[in-house]
């Protein structure tokens, strides 16, 4: 069984990686170097920028060049993120196994409003240049938007009685009654439309790579399934 589930997991995740590293490079990728001209442009240049708002830079910290080194540190990145959230399909799989491949598409949309839709809600994706809350702020509200989604999906879709089914709904609520933790001052340097543009690639861009990872993880474990039970 772990070696199924590790299997399912490393082939369906790097599929998934590729996947959203391709859709990034030709879509988000470009829309966060337009943004980062705004960043560097000198102050006289900036556009909409509120008064008393402060932009930290790091001077020190270290960031990969564009071209290879970017696209590299993207793909690392991208693998690790989509292993574990294969890892995690895969161990539910194991409890609640998919009858057919097609409710991969199921789990793959359960995992998208869990961990990109419910949270961005909140935090929407930023482009650089963009003020923000406290990290440690913004890092809690997301861990317990997504626990609180998750359990109010599983609450509503598994839940036998309407009672459970209506704590679910409230379960889902939460996190958004008490609010996602706000910087004093709104601003950013880039314009408003591509700041638009950003967060439409970035919803378009998950949904693809969680229906892609729901479906062909749900494949490679009924496949696995299968192969042992013929065995």
């Amino acid at each position: 069984m772990i070696k199924r589930i590790a299997q399912t997991a490393g082939f369906s995740g790097l599929l998934a990686a590729l996947l959203l590293t391709l859709l990034q490079s030709f879509w988000v990728s470009p829309l966060i170097l337009q943004a980062e001209t705004y960043e560097s442009a000198p102050a006289t240049e900036h556009h909409e920028h509120a008064a008393g708002a402060v932009h930290s830079h790091d001077a020190q910290a270290w960031e990969p060049e564009d071209g290879w080194q970017r696209l590299l540190s993207t793909t690392g990145g991208n693998l690790v993120v989509a292993v574990g959230f294969a890892l995690m399909l895969a161990g539910l799989y194991t409890l609640r196994a998919p009858t057919r491949t097609s409710q991969g598409l199921l789990w793959g949309l359960a995992g998208y409003a869990t961990f990109v839709l419910a949270p961005t809600l909140g935090l929407p994706p930023e482009l650089p240049g963009t003020a923000a809350a406290d990290l440690a702020q913004r890092q809690m509200w997301w861990i317990g938007t997504a626990a609180s989604t998750a359990v109010g999906i599983a609450l509503i879709v598994f839940g036998r009685h309407w009672l459970l089914k209506l704590l679910g709904v409230a379960t889902l609520l939460v996190p958004h009654v008490i609010g996602a933790p706000q910087p004093e001052v709104h601003s950013m340097l880039a314009p408003e439309a591509l700041e638009s543009q950003f967060k439409l690639a970035s919803q378009v861009t998950n949904v693809a790579f969680w229906l892609a990872l729901g479906l062909v993880s749900a494949w490679l474990f009924r496949r696995g399934d299968q192969a042992q039970h013929d065995a």
